[in-house]
């Protein structure tokens, strides 16, 4: 009877996953509970962090179906591999977005340009660790701060790097609270993060409803490899600023964005079972993502300064550190940062001009890699 009984129990974990488990699983499951631990408690990006950690932990129960072919995550994962997710993203954000900040001051877009000092560090400490020009391109891009510019551009130059560089990008954006203020305080000082901005000036219904359509022709004219994100993007925001069109962009902002990212966590996090990604090679992209994001901070920050040796009114160098291209994620912790030093400083709306102007950083950035690379 017992030996029947130890048969039986043999055969039962046969036939489950327990078979095949090992200390890997165990540490990616692990993190994927950490990534939701940090959402629940910490209040992380709840909306990206919660997703990915979930599949996270389900990708690494070995004998689960859902991320083979024919699964569910599995078709999850198409979506963002057939660059579907990525510009459906873009036209979701774009809809929520207002360009007003941008167009009133005009003078912070030099800030999402200064912010992406990242990208080129990464790219040059990838190619030193031995990837190619095309791999060291895609995780360059990790710098940019931009989650859907990212998979764009990995899938066109290194498609196999596509499960590290996704989970690297929208890992490090869900985090920006905790790895942006320690830099923008050690290279701001009290008087500087205590500037004040003045109100920018209004703009008009016709400048709001010009810009997408301008941008749009600008990006399909000159900047053709990124086209379908940005596209997407002022045709989402147009939707926004015409009026006509609510019913379309508030299904944009809503139903399709809310849907879209259910799906894009899912995916990404379904990337990340032990046996792909507990290797050299994804250490290495992990670490030269969180450098890229250091460096484009403090880049952003260092321009903001060097801007005020010239103005008049002075910027808060805060400012500088939302030129990186998260949006609204950068943004907000220049708020928060300047609300801990005052109360009564709001930063919000002027941290939105750069903010924004790095998405088109990120995508000139991305535009110019993948056109001298020879990808199209």
């Amino acid at each position: 009877m017992f030996e029947q009984l130890i048969s039986f129990a043999g055969a039962l974990e046969a036939q489950t996953g327990l078979s095949q488990f090992w200390w890997g699983n165990v540490v990616m499951i692990a993190i994927g509970a950490g990534m939701i631990y940090l959402a629940v408690s910490k209040g992380y990006e709840p909306l990206l962090l919660v997703g990915i950690g979930f599949s996270c932990i389900i990708s690494n129960i070995p004998g689960s179906d859902l991320i083979l072919p024919g699964g569910l995550f599995h078709y999850a994962y198409q979506g963002v591999a057939l660059l579907i997710i990525p510009p459906l993203i873009f036209f979701g954000v774009g809809a929520m977005t207002d360009f007003g900040p941008m167009i009133a001051n005009p003078k912070l877009v030099i800030l999402g340009a200064a912010a992406h000092l990242g990208i080129f560090v990464a790219l040059i400490g990838a190619k030193a660790l031995g990837f190619t020009i095309h791999e060291a391109g895609a995780i360059g891009i990790i710098g940019g701060a931009d989650g859907p510019m990212a998979i764009f551009v990995t899938m066109k130059l290194a498609p196999h790097l596509l499960p590290q560089v996704s989970v690297a990008a929208y890992s490090y954006m869900a985090l920006m609270p905790l790895i942006q203020p320690p830099v923008m305080r050690l290279l701001t000082t009290h008087e500087e993060r205590l500037i004040t901005m003045k109100q920018t000036r209004p703009i008009s219904r016709l400048e709001k409803i010009a810009f997408p359509i301008v941008i749009g022709v600008i990006v399909n004219l000159f900047f053709p490899p990124v086209a379908p994100l940005i596209t997407m993007l002022m045709l989402g925001n147009l939707f926004k600023e015409v009026l006509v069109t609510d019913r379309l962009a508030k299904t944009a902002a809503n139903d399709v964005m809310n849907i879209i990212i259910i799906i894009l966590t899912v995916a990404i996090g379904s990337t990340m079972a032990a046996d792909k990604f507990l290797t050299v090679k994804t250490i290495e992209i992990v670490v030269l993502g969180l450098v890229a994001f250091v460096f484009g901070t403090a880049s952003g920050v260092v321009g903001a300064k060097i801007m005020n040796l010239f103005l008049k009114e002075k910027i808060n160098p805060l400012l500088g550190s939302a030129g990186i291209a998260s949006v609204p994620i950068a943004a907000r912790v220049s708020h928060i940062v300047a609300l801990r030093e005052n109360k009564e400083n709001y930063l919000i709306y002027h941290a939105m001009g750069p903010n924004l102007a790095g998405v088109f950083g990120t995508a000139i950035s991305g535009g110019i890699m993948l056109a001298l690379l020879g990808v199209k």
